[in-house]
């Protein structure tokens, strides 16, 4: 099963050189275990751009669709056998982080059956 980690961040500032390389080390551990699927950091929400296009007319809009004091600064999607599996690796993901993360299941997608895509990534 796949799940999505959501490292969940409140603060503008990048992760440090430790913090960076504790998640390389926890990134190694995730792809020798089988359980990388893959991962990524993402800029600050004032970056963001949001499109509304359900009018017919495409809107866009700058900044963060939500106005909050906590946003998403990555993710990693993992591959476990089960839920106390992928908690572990959650608490793990955590730790080497040092951020708090959210853990979601994917519904009903079979990551591995998508081109170019897998745990052999």
């Amino acid at each position: 099963m796949h799940y999505l980690v959501s490292v969940v961040d409140d603060t503008a500032g990048l992760a440090t050189d430790e913090e960076m390389a504790a998640i390389d080390v926890f990134n190694d551990r995730l792809k020798t275990e089988g359980h990388w699927v893959f991962a990524g950091g993402l800029a600050a929400p004032s970056t963001a751009t949001v499109i509304d296009n359900r009018g017919g007319q495409a809107i866009f809009t700058d900044g963060p669709y939500v106005e909050t004091k906590e946003y998403l600064a990555g993710f990693w999607v993992i591959e476990a056998e089960d839920l106390d599996v992928a908690l572990k690796l959650a608490a793990d993901g955590s730790k080497h982080c040092n951020r708090k993360v959210e853990l979601r299941p994917f519904l009903g997608v079979d990551l591995e059956s998508l081109p170019g895509q897998g745990s052999d990534q």
